[in-house]
């Protein structure tokens, strides 16, 4: 790990950033990116649906905890910006929504702060998802989002670069530092006994990131002391699609959904 929040940067290197983009047909990636891409999807062919499964999970999740009166959004390992972004989904609800994007890719940052910066409304924050006390306190993040008041922590696919007991710490703090009234959103990637591609996909990840496949029980862990939200922990492509008969069943490896909300 680097001594400061963003990773170096390195054209000719893929990135998880980059790759996600591609994935959801953006135009920020290089050609390594794209090498790369078509290397995992030939492992495992749904993996670019996966990628816009979770993309699409995440702006319905961001529009019901909208829905619930929350104004402050936290979304951490964004990615590049694609459509629609956290604040679009957020001020379709609620105009005055303020979003602070966190992430440790130095193009990240600087396209989301070049595109998407508005003061007072949505910031772009360096940060580290192992590092979540350095991300509640840096001061961009705290001269946007009023800590004291409830938020809504993002997650979306962020966890699955992060060993699980390292992420269930992760978790803790980030549970201790939500007032009642908070939500986290939350979308991982799981194996439903598909050992042998997991292995093919974390070695063509090698070089870029160390990917982990956490088991149900470990994400459940994650929620602990939250009222979750139904469904429940599930498929992200089946979380409230509001057409109830059109739920698919779960693939080989599969991005699971979920919704807490701490207590009042």
């Amino acid at each position: 790990m680097v001594d400061g929040p963003l990773l170096p940067f390195d054209a000719g290197k893929p990135s998880v950033a980059r790759l996600h983009d591609y994935a959801l047909g953006g135009k920020d990636n290089f050609t390594v990116d794209r090498a790369m891409a078509a290397e995992l999807e030939e492992i495992y062919p749904p993996a670019v649906a996966l990628a816009r499964d979770s993309r699409e999970f995440q702006a319905r999740a961001v529009g019901y905890v909208a829905r619930q009166g929350i104004a402050q959004f936290i979304d951490v390992g964004c990615g590049m910006p694609t459509s629609p972004a956290t604040h679009e989904v957020a001020t379709v609800v609620n105009p005055d929504a303020r979003v602070a994007y966190v992430d440790n890719d130095p193009m990240v940052i600087t396209h989301t702060a070049a595109l998407l910066a508005r003061p007072g409304r949505v910031a772009a924050v360096p940060g580290d998802v192992c590092r979540p006390r350095d991300i509640l306190a840096h001061g961009e993040l705290t001269a946007l989002i009023n800590l004291s008041e409830p938020f809504c922590l993002i997650l979306g696919v962020i966890l699955d670069f992060v060993r699980p007991a390292e992420a269930e710490k992760v978790m803790a703090v980030l549970r201790d530092a939500m007032p009642a009234g908070s939500f986290v959103i939350l979308c991982i990637g799981i194996s439903n006994g598909a050992a042998g591609i997991a292995k093919d996909w974390d070695k063509a990840y090698c070089g870029v990131a160390k990917m982990y496949l956490h088991s149900r029980d470990q994400i459940k862990g994650y929620f602990t002391g939250l009222e979750i939200v139904e469904p429940g922990l599930t498929e992200a492509r089946n979380w409230r699609t509001g057409q109830p008969h059109a739920s698919t069943a779960p693939l080989p490896i599969d991005a699971l959904a979920y919704v807490g909300r701490k207590p009042r």
